[in-house]
Order: C-alpha cells, then sequence, then structure tokens
C-alpha cells in the first residue's frame, strides 16, 4: 500500500499526516527537538508507523512521497547563528546593506539600533568591474583582485559568499566568473549569485535577499542531507520534496541551494490546506486563515481562491523580495510568555516557552505564565485530556506561574490575570487579522475565519465576534493543518526578469524574448530535478505576472498576464493595464486611468501537478449529540462574567450533522474548539466543524452614500 506523508516542523511541536492511496488518515503530533529537528521527524515517523501497525522500516519502503516543511532557515534568522557569511560586490556599494533604505521599525527613536549585518564590514569585500544599465560591459573584471577577495573571505573563515554586482541581474558575466574563482580557490563554501536568487532591479532589495540566502543556505542543506542520509537508512526510497513559502513545493536539491524561497516553509502548508480544502471543496473562495501554533500566530488572506502573494517581506529586520505568501506572523501562541512591564502594563508574547522548557503546565521546568497556562485556569483546556490524553497539563503549577509574575503585580487573582492575559492576546491576534484585511483594503466581514492549529480553536470565535465574522471554519485535524496541506501541494518554480518600459512604447519583441528565456530556465530546472525526483514528472500550466505602477510610484502591483500560446500581444497588455487600474482602486482606493502606466518586472509561475490524495465525505448521520457528552466542567466565559458549567464533547465520536450549542468545548484528539455563548456548531460532510457566531454586520447602503462604505471609492487623483 502506498503512503504520502506530510511533514511540518513548528516551533513547539512537529506535526505529521499520512494517507493510504485507500485515502486512510492518520495524524500524529509529538514535541520538536529544536537541538536536531531530524530527531522529532524520525520519532514521529515512528510513531505513524505504529499506528499503522508496521515496522518504520516497513512504513518508509511503501511511502511514495514525503513533503516536509522546515523552519531551519527561519530559525537561522530569528536566532541569527548562521554560517560566518562574506560579500563580495561592485566597488563603492559594499555599505549598501547597511545604508538600506532609510527605514526603521521605530522611527522616532533616533538610538533605535540597526540590524546586525549578515556579513560584517570586514567580511564585504570589493572589486573592480562595472556593467552599465542596458548590461553592458564597460569595465572588465579585475579577476586578480577578484581572486585575491575570495582567498582573503577563506583566510577569514568565511564559509558562506554572497556576490552581488551592480546591474549583475542584466549580465551576469561577472558573477559567474567569480563562482568560478570561489569554486577554485575555496570549493567549501556556499556560494550565493544575486542573478540567481533575484534578477530584479533594486539593489537593496536584491542585495538584501541573496545574503540571506547566503546566511541560511548552508544550514538548510546541511539538515536535508542528514535527514536524507537517515530516511533512505530507515528504507525510504522515494522522493523528498520541501514546501516553498510560495505555497508550492520542489526537491531538497533546490531547497538546500535557495534557502531563502523555504523562510515561510511551515505556515505556507496551512494556507494551501485553505485553498484546497476549504476554498475549492467546500466552495468557500474568501477566507481569512489563522493558524495559532505554540510560538506564533499566523494570518493570511485568501480572495477569489487565489492565496494573497507578496515581494516585499521583512525577516528578522532583513528585506526579502522573493514570491511568498503574503503571511503575517506575529508573537501570539500558546507558549507565548505573558509579563508585567515596569509601568505595570501587562503584555503576552511575543517571546514563547517553545517546546523546552515550554508552558509551566507542561512540567518541564518553565516557570513563566503563557497563554496555555491562562487557557488551563479559564477551564478551556482539560489537564487530564490534553493532547487525547498523551500528555497531563498541571493546573497548580500554571496557577503559580501566574500568581507570581502576573497576578501579585498587577494586586489580582489568578482567574482575573488568566482573563487579562485572554484578552491582551486575543486583542493582539484580531490587529494581525486587520493587518492582511483593512489595510490591504478588505473588509474582514466579507470572509469566512479559517482557524487550524494546536490552539487556533480556542480564540477564533472571540476574535471572530470582534471583527463582525459571521462563520469560523476549524478542520477536524486542525492540529496538523499545515502537514495536511503539504500533501495537496504542487510543485512551484518562479523566474522573473526586469523589462522597466512605458506599456503604450513596450517592446513585444524582446518581451517575449524574455519570456521565452525564463521558459528555458524553468525547462532546465525541472530537467534536472527530474533526474532525482519523480514527484515533478506532472503536468506544467504556466502563468504569467507583470509588475505595474503610475509615473512617480516607488511601489509596483503585480496583476495576471495574458498570453496566446506562451506569447504577449498588444490587447493582453492592455487587459494587464485594466487590471491594474482595478487593483490600484482597490488597494489604494483611487486610479488614474487616464495616465500612462510602466512596467518593471515580469513574472513567470511554472505549476508541475502532483497526484493529490483522496478524501471522502462523512455519511449524514442521526444520533444524537448527547452520544458524544464526556463530561461537564466549569468554564469561564467573560459574556457571563463568571465560571458557567459547560458541557465537554469528545470529538472522536461527533457525528456528521452533530449540532453543537454554545456554550460548549469540543475536544478533538490534538485541539480544542470553544463555542462561546451564542454561537454554535455543526459538524459538516467535509469533517469540518462549522461554527455560526450570531455577529452582526450592519447595514452598509447609508454608509456607501455618504461616501464611507467599500463601493465609495472612485476614480480619483490623491
Amino acid at each position: 500500500m502506498g503512503y504520502r506523508v506530510g511533514i511540518d516542523v513548528g516551533g513547539t511541536f512537529t506535526d505529521l499526516v499520512s494517507v493510504s492511496n485507500a485515502g486512510r488518515m492518520q495524524v500524529v503530533k509529538t514535541p520538536t527537538t529544536p537541538e536536531n529537528q531530524a530527531l522529532g521527524v524520525i520519532r514521529g515517523l515512528e510513531r505513524l508507523a505504529s499506528l499503522e501497525g508496521l515496522a518504520l522500516s516497513r512504513l518508509l519502503a511503501d511511502t511514495d512521497l514525503i513533503l516536509h516543511g522546515t523552519t531551519v532557515a527561519t530559525n537561522t534568522m530569528l536566532e541569527f547563528d548562521g554560517p560566518k557569511t562574506g560579500l563580495i560586490a561592485t566597488r563603492g556599494f559594499r555599505d549598501d546593506i547597511e545604508i538600506r533604505r532609510g527605514y526603521k521599525e521605530r522611527i522616532f527613536n533616533p538610538r533605535y539600533p540597526a540590524p546586525t549585518p549578515i556579513a560584517r564590514r570586514r567580511h564585504r569585500l570589493t572589486v573592480d568591474e562595472r556593467v552599465d544599465q542596458d548590461g553592458k560591459i564597460v569595465k572588465p573584471l579585475n579577476r586578480a583582485e577578484a581572486t585575491e577577495a575570495v582567498r582573503k573571505l577563506k583566510s577569514q573563515g568565511v564559509e558562506s559568499i554572497a556576490v552581488c554586482l551592480y546591474f549583475g541581474f542584466l549580465n551576469p558575466a561577472h558573477e559567474k566568473e567569480i563562482a568560478e574563482i570561489v569554486r577554485q580557490e575555496h570549493p567549501d563554501a556556499h556560494v550565493s549569485l544575486a542573478h540567481e536568487v533575484l534578477p530584479q532591479i533594486r539593489e537593496f532589495e536584491r542585495l538584501s535577499t541573496t545574503l540571506v540566502n547566503a546566511y541560511t543556505s548552508p544550514r538548510l542543506k546541511k539538515y536535508l542531507e542528514s535527514l536524507q542520509t537517515q530516511l533512505a537508512g530507515h528504507g525510504f526510497r522515494g522522493d523528498l520534496l520541501i514546501m516553498l513559502s510560495n505555497g508550492g513545493v520542489m526537491n531538497a536539491q533546490f531547497a538546500g541551494k535557495y534557502a531563502v524561497t523555504s523562510l515561510l516553509s511551515g505556515p505556507a502548508g496551512g494556507v494551501v490546506a485553505c485553498a484546497e480544502l476549504v476554498g475549492r471543496r467546500c466552495g468557500e473562495p474568501n477566507l481569512i486563515t489563522v493558524d495559532m501554533g505554540g510560538t506564533s500566530y499566523d494570518v493570511s488572506l485568501i480572495r477569489g481562491g487565489r492565496p494573497a502573494v507578496t515581494t516585499s517581506a521583512w525577516i528578522s529586520r532583513y528585506r526579502v523580495a522573493v514570491p511568498m505568501l503574503d503571511i503575517h506572523t506575529i508573537g501570539a501562541g500558546g507558549g507565548s510568555v505573558a509579563w508585567v512591564d515596569s509601568g505595570g502594563a501587562l503584555h503576552v508574547g511575543p517571546r514563547s516557552a517553545g517546546a523546552v522548557p515550554g508552558p509551566a503546565c507542561y512540567g518541564r521546568g518553565g516557570e513563566e505564565p503563557t497563554v496555555t497556562d491562562a487557557n488551563l485556569l479559564l477551564g478551556f483546556l482539560d489537564p487530564e485530556n490534553f493532547l487525547g490524553g498523551e500528555m497531563r497539563l498541571d493546573r497548580k503549577a500554571a496557577e503559580q506561574a501566574i500568581q507570581r509574575k502576573v497576578a501579585r503585580p498587577l494586586n489580582l487573582d489568578p482567574v482575573q490575570a488568566a482573563l487579562g492575559i485572554f484578552r491582551i492576546v486575543n486583542h493582539n491576534m484580531a490587529n494581525g487579522i486587520r493587518v492582511v484585511s483593512v489595510h490591504r483594503g478588505h473588509d474582514p466581514r466579507d470572509f469566512v475565519l479559517v482557524a487550524f492549529g494546536g490552539n487556533g480553536a480556542v480564540h477564533a470565535g472571540v476574535q471572530a465576534q470582534d471583527l463582525g465574522i459571521r462563520k469560523v471554519i476549524v478542520p477536524r485535524f486542525a492540529t496538523a493543518f499545515s502537514a495536511l496541506g503539504m500533501l495537496y501541494s504542487d510543485g512551484v518554480v518562479s523566474k522573473m526578469r526586469t523589462f522597466a518600459a512605458r506599456v503604450d512604447a513596450c517592446d513585444l519583441d524582446r518581451l517575449n524574448s524574455l519570456l521565452a528565456e525564463m521558459r528555458t530556465e524553468v525547462d532546465s530546472d525541472l530537467a534536472a530535478a527530474g533526474k532525482t525526483c519523480a514527484g515533478l514528472a506532472g503536468r506544467r500550466i504556466h502563468r504569467y505576472g507583470i509588475d505595474m505602477h503610475y509615473k512617480g510610484e516607488t511601489h509596483e502591483i503585480t496583476v495576471p498576464l495574458e498570453t496566446d500560446r506562451d506569447r504577449v500581444t498588444a490587447s493582453h497588455l492592455s487587459r494587464a493595464v485594466d487590471a491594474f487600474h482595478e487593483a490600484h482602486e482597490a488597494l489604494h482606493t483611487f486610479c488614474c486611468r487616464g495616465d500612462p502606466v510602466y512596467v518593471l518586472n515580469v513574472r513567470l509561475e511554472v505549476i508541475i501537478e502532483t497526484g493529490k490524495p483522496p478524501l471522502s465525505e462523512l455519511a449524514p448521520s442521526g444520533g444524537d449529540p448527547s452520544e458524544a457528552l464526556r463530561s461537564v466542567r466549569p468554564v469561564f466565559f467573560e459574556e457571563r462574567g463568571a465560571f458557567v458549567d459547560t458541557p465537554v464533547f469528545d470529538g472522536s465520536r461527533a457525528r456528521c450533522g452533530h449540532v453543537f450549542p454554545g456554550p460548549c468545548v469540543i475536544e478533538e484528539p490534538a485541539t480544542t474548539i470553544v463555542v462561546y455563548p451564542g454561537q454554535t456548531a455543526i459538524l459538516s460532510k467535509w469533517d469540518q466543524y462549522e461554527i455560526q457566531t450570531g455577529a452582526q454586520i450592519p447595514e452598509r447602503a447609508a454608509q456607501e452614500s455618504a461616501g464611507r462604505g467599500p463601493g465609495a471609492a472612485k476614480e480619483a487623483r490623491p
């Protein structure tokens, strides 16, 4: 029997999902092993094998495909403990990475420190060379100087080298020549070439992205090689694909070379799961997705069935401009630490207790109060039935931690302090939802909220109520939804080229030549990947995009670019311009249809279809939901202002069509769903809980007639 396995390594837990060819699904949750993530992965696979009644070697021998989301690259940036990294740049440009763009997170603090540079100044060397704005070499590379620079970096102990030359994206000859010198003089060093990582205009973004790639790739490559060796040692002969930040998967060799493309590896899997298993399967094209794990809270938006994508993310204060799903992350997970500042204000996060020692209630030596400790005191969690009974929680330890660090400094009792923690983390998370919706020109009331991750369903009902969202969907396998989403991800290869031109003066022959060049590169990449990865041999779909802006704007909007047999015509460009005007109005509330439009970049995304595991629908049940009643326990609901004797249902005994009126708690093996007073949950045929929140949406006609509603934005100039 063939299996597919999805693996999502989070900051606190590692989630694994296996699906057999017959559609049988198994889910495992095991603590993450930060010192070596591969250990937690192998332990999780052993538990999957046990659930299937197989030895690990037999399970892996029967596994065709493993799809893996990893936080190795992300942790390298967050902990800033990567290899010693150097830079070779054009003379005069080595300090661009510290000059940045004048942006500071705290603009009113003149003493706010700049981020620690990935490459120290003594490790940033320059060479004499120059390429002009048309890609012509006006000063050949001084090869002797480049050789000396590589030798100096080697003598300094530099393990990874970024090469970013001025206008190298138009003519990469000099970057390639330096790479050849590195292979000769320092063969053990990893090399990241800017024209390969990000071949686009804008020096700072290209330089920053290339340095991040150089800093993270060696560690990810080492981890993936170690994991592949261990998997092979246990009998795995299938393909290992790595989840990328753009929502696609690629082979381990690609991910190891371009680690910057996997910085949002885990969260991207959850967004794909929402788009495929909720959006497409259930007919809900407009979704706000929230993934609350142990360390972070990841929010994204899906509109019209397509996840939002960005090319301007900040990772640990470094700009990353490769395409990635637009996922906004805040430090608000189950392990987020509650603390009181010197002024007596209560905060939650962003620091997390992590997997070790974890929340105080885990009994692993943690002494700081966390969101999980607060939820335990409020009655949302069952100390005897956490993770399906695999783990017991220490309520006394949670109460002592909250009493010592929060209640006593604020002169509150522990329950009041726990409620304060609960309120603040909910407020922080609701603001995170506003960032991806309201701040992007979308009304959250027009969307369905999908909550997953181990802690998401405890808080989702409150957030939806606050934001006016009428419906919440909680997948039954919410805790491992990101891992499940990886099983439904296609291969994705993204390419882009700078093509700066005014649309009405666009050279179509040159544009089509660039598109053909990108297609050739994709064919070459996939041919190389296909030699070692049969999982990337499916049907290919080409999607083109074009970055446009008005004159004087320093930001672009990417819109779809239609083609006829992979060729662009004037009518295709005209339709892209119309799409740009509409997108500009939606995002900025105005457009300038009479003004000329400019192109900056063209993009190609190739989708390689992978086989998707089957999922069956649940048959309707006429049973009584009370059959699933497990117990009644006191739970604190702010709406009631007190503890309420609340029915607790065993989710494993819930059946399709069962209705659960709030207030109640539904305990699935690895997640807890809280249905608040006035809300109602039903288990649908899609194996998902649908919660009607009862939130009221005010009439908008009066708003729009007064010029304040979403339909009031008209063509105008700022």
